[in-house]
């Protein structure tokens, strides 16, 4: 255990204090201040606008599509770690560092690159389009968007966890006759799987509160296209700022317990991975159970 004098931070009092006022001044009062603004409406008029037709359907593909998304990511994020990680090719870093793209590119840019290439004269939309799937200005839009988006937060969640895992353990398990799908069920994906999750979640929320990205391929139809951002944008122009505010205090909520929920079932995995058998027992396991 580190000594009070072999801390590089000395001071705890000082640092949570400014940690405290750092977080309210930055997360808490924004947040407290449209809270209270909303509480100027009763709860039923609350849930009259959050209950309407136009609200209801902009909750469904603003949510819809970023749990799409964030599984399509996970998914495929997961294949993209493991290259990354375990296979030299030649331009790695070239492909690395377009998995940070989506950081550094403006989303309004990314927006419009990607209606232009998905519109009926674009690029890819003149070949798709013929075979009677549209991306662009329909709901798939907004998913292709969202996924583009939020890639490197699963990407960068999981190369460390897979660097960890020695290749020596796979092997072994090899050795013993465990077939690859077997070795990543039980060797793998156990000790991956809270990273995966936690990299679900922040590309999940990511995906809930994109704006700029979307606006330009969605089509921002409503009750077909319209995501909840934009219609808060669209009731700011109004200046029905309270009915803005309840439709963000809504979403927050809706966010706040889907968030709460990921990060139960990342806590109750990461538990189950503590009280798991060594990867060296593991692969044994693996192998006698061929």
């Amino acid at each position: 255990m580190v000594s009070k004098s072999q801390r590089v931070l000395p001071g705890f009092g000082l640092a949570l204090g400014y940690t405290l006022v750092y977080l309210s001044l930055l997360i808490l009062l924004p947040l407290g201040g449209m809270i209270l603004r909303t509480a100027e409406l009763g709860f039923g008029q609350v849930m009259d606008i959050a209950l309407s037709e136009r609200s209801l359907a902009a909750f469904r593909v603003t949510f819809g599509a970023s749990l799409l998304a964030a599984m399509i990511n996970a998914f495929f994020g997961l294949i993209v770690a493991w290259v990354l990680v375990r296979y030299p090719f030649p331009g790695k870093r070239f492909v690395d560092a377009l998995v940070d793209l989506p950081f550094a590119l403006p989303t309004a840019v990314a927006g419009i690159t990607l209606a232009t290439l998905y519109a009926g004269n674009g690029w890819l939309g003149r070949y798709i389009e013929p075979l009677g799937f549209k991306v662009a200005y329909t709901p798939w839009g907004i998913v292709v968007a969202l996924t583009f988006i939020t890639l490197p937060f699963v990407v960068r969640t999981l190369q460390p966890v897979i660097e960890d895992i020695e290749i020596e353990v796979e092997e072994a398990a090899a050795s013993l006759g465990a077939s690859r799908w077997l070795t990543f069920r039980r060797i793998i994906f156990p000790a991956i799987s809270p990273a995966l999750l936690t990299g679900f979640a922040l590309a999940f929320a990511r995906a809930v509160g994109e704006y700029g990205s979307v606006i330009f391929i969605a089509g921002n139809l409503p009750l077909i296209s319209e995501i909840t951002p934009l219609l808060i944008i669209s009731k700011l122009e109004q200046y029905d700022v309270l009915g803005a505010t309840s439709l963000a205090v809504v979403m927050l909520a809706l966010s706040f317990v889907l968030l709460l929920c990921v990060n139960v079932l990342q806590w109750w995995t990461a538990n189950r991975h503590k009280n798991t058998e060594p990867l060296e027992v593991a692969a044994g396991r693996a192998g006698g159970a061929q």
